[in-house]
């Protein structure tokens, strides 16, 4: 099995590419939870996310005669950019093959670190299908993203950070797609820090590790459907499940809706980009996925901060719903003048700031002299929601909010 000698190794061939990450104390997410936080901002990394780290062990380890075929591999998008990068550096030809639907930042960059791009199947798994067939038919290599100990192994030189950074860590919160991430990082961790607990986090619909834990044995799910692409994996891996259960304390999951809250807390408090799966973390920190002590330390790791720039306006909106600051409601008017004034009067006394409104008297769910009414609005949290809300129910309108 993986071990601290291993990870130890690795560090040299990976500090020739890959920098050392800063470990941040947070005064906002302390006094948030009562814990001592410290973010691992590991999405300052080069390629923008950690998984250079494992692309470089492996590649520099490869023979010679596998450095001549070339190599090739699966990724959502930050494996493909570290794989790119190191083969390149390397002097070493990689194909990288990508899900058709791929956030087109990482197909990009991917592309400028000199990946020659693939794009194929609805996810990371069959685009795995798709590498494995090039592997077979021009004899490369397959770097895999997570299950192979050689990128285990670099992705754990995080942990070595954190431990010699974090002298009174007590737990570190890792993001888990395939597992290798957490699997380097817990090698580190537990050989360092023997009382220190490793808590991995999976975005709710993409719970292959949890699931395989809870059951005892690899669980495939049928399909993956997150914000977090970068944790999107159906399958984990057969390596990453045996150092998982022997070295990782427990495993938790996240809601969307929380990933997105995280992140966007993340962008307005800390002004720190980080993309869904690199917000899991302090995500479970937040929502209280697992039970910590006042004070403890505790250092979520955020593993990247490569996300489209659509998906990121989309993912905003959502947070700023779920915290309070944008508010959607629909209510019915009678089509008569002055209806609409009346409303947007309460709206103004309530001081919320109106973004849209749309009219539909088409809608066969009111009366023919009604009019239907949705309102966009910019709100200050809850509390400033649900004063709004009460002033309108008690002025008489049927308010009912929208997702």
């Amino acid at each position: 099995m993986l071990s601290l000698s291993d990870v130890e190794d690795a560090r040299e061939r990976v500090e020739t590419v890959a920098r050392r990450t800063p470990l941040e104390y947070s005064h906002t997410y302390s006094d948030m939870t009562g814990a001592d936080v410290h973010l691992k901002l590991e999405n300052f990394q080069r390629t923008g996310s950690f998984k250079i780290r494992g692309a470089m062990n492996r590649i520099t380890t490869l023979s010679d005669e596998e450095k001549d075929a070339g190599v090739v591999t699966a990724s959502a998008g930050n494996h493909a950019q570290g794989v790119a990068l190191a083969a390149t550096r390397a002097g070493v030809d990689s194909k990288i093959v990508m899900p058709e639907h791929a956030p087109i930042t990482k197909v990009k960059a991917t592309e400028r670190y000199g990946g020659d791009v693939i794009l194929h199947g609805v996810d990371y798994d069959e685009a795995q299908t798709k590498a494995h067939e090039i592997e077979r038919a021009e004899n490369r290599t397959y770097v895999h993203a997570f299950d192979d100990e050689y990128v285990m192994a670099g992705q754990g030189t995080i942990g070595l950070e954190i431990a010699e950074d974090c002298p009174t860590l007590e737990t570190v919160v890792v993001p888990i797609g395939g597992g290798g991430l957490i699997s380097g990082i817990s090698t580190a961790v537990k050989a360092l820090h023997p009382d220190a607990r490793v808590i991995g986090v999976q975005a709710e619909h993409a719970s292959s590790v949890a699931d395989s834990l809870n059951k005892g044995s690899i669980q495939e799910l049928d399909e993956v459907d997150t914000i977090a692409d970068g944790i999107a994996v159906r399958r984990m891996g057969d390596r990453t499940f045996d150092v998982i259960r022997e070295r990782v304390d427990e495993v938790v999951t996240v809601s969307d809706e929380e990933i997105a809250v995280a992140l966007t807390y993340l962008l307005e408090r800390s002004k720190t980009l980080v993309e869904g799966a690199g917000a899991v973390a302090l995500a479970a920190l937040l929502f209280d996925k697992f039970d910590y002590d006042e004070g403890e330390t505790i250092v979520p790791a955020l593993c990247g901060g490569n996300i489209d720039m659509n998906t990121l306006t989309t993912v905003v909106m959502r947070g700023l719903v779920e915290t309070g600051r944008y508010l959607k409601i629909r209510t019915e008017l009678k089509d008569r003048p002055g209806s609409l004034e009346n409303l947007i009067q309460i709206i103004a006394e309530k001081k919320a700031n109106i973004y849209a409104v749309r009219h539909d008297r088409t809608s066969r769910k009111i009366a023919l002299n009604a009019t239907e009414v949705e309102v966009d609005l910019e709100m200050r949290g809850p509390e400033h929601v649900d004063e709004l809300l009460a002033a309108l129910r008690a002025d008489g309108y049927e308010v009912a909010v929208l997702d």
